[in-house]
């Protein structure tokens, strides 16, 4: 199945269809507001205004199954983003990225880009996938890999 093959749901409720994202690179990570990673969210923004007129998206999905650390409603999440970081990139719906409700769009990200020893499990907050033009996963990023030490596999796959 291609990742264009699904439809999301945004924060604000309305149906997103992944189709809109074909031929641009992508960045997919899962979030949360209460998080040791939290402050991730200004180095994502900052790759999303560097890049984004350069056909780069960032895809912003919030998790609440590490820690309960995104207990928040969709419209809280999207206005403690947009107060303390100025997040301009797009938010969706809470998602389940591990577990029977997984996501499928996220099944198939760790199908194509297992975790250290093959696991399929998303360990934390704020794993992040980079997806070329084609939807083809390219690079799976752990927690702790900060978003400006991303910026150089972007500017290779947006030349």
């Amino acid at each position: 199945m291609s990742i264009y093959a699904h439809t999301l749901t945004k924060n604000t409720g309305e149906p997103q269809e992944m189709e809109r994202y074909r031929g641009k690179l992508l960045l997919i990570v899962n979030t949360a507001s209460k998080c040791g990673f939290t402050k991730q969210y200004e180095g994502l923004e900052n790759l999303y205004s560097r890049y984004k007129d350069k056909g780069f998206e960032i895809l912003g999905f919030p998790c609440d199954q590490f820690g309960h650390q995104e207990p928040g409603s969709d419209e809280e999440i999207a206005a403690f983003c947009t107060i303390n970081f100025g997040v301009s990139f797009s938010l969706f719906k809470k998602t389940d990225v591990n577990g029977p409700q997984t996501h499928p769009m996220y099944v198939e990200l760790k199908d194509q880009a297992p975790g250290l020893l093959g696991s399929k499990r998303i360990k934390w907050n704020f794993t992040k996938f980079l997806v070329s033009k084609d939807g083809t996963v390219v690079k799976r990023y752990a927690p702790t890999t900060k978003p400006e030490d991303i910026a150089k596999d972007i500017e290779s796959h947006l030349a």
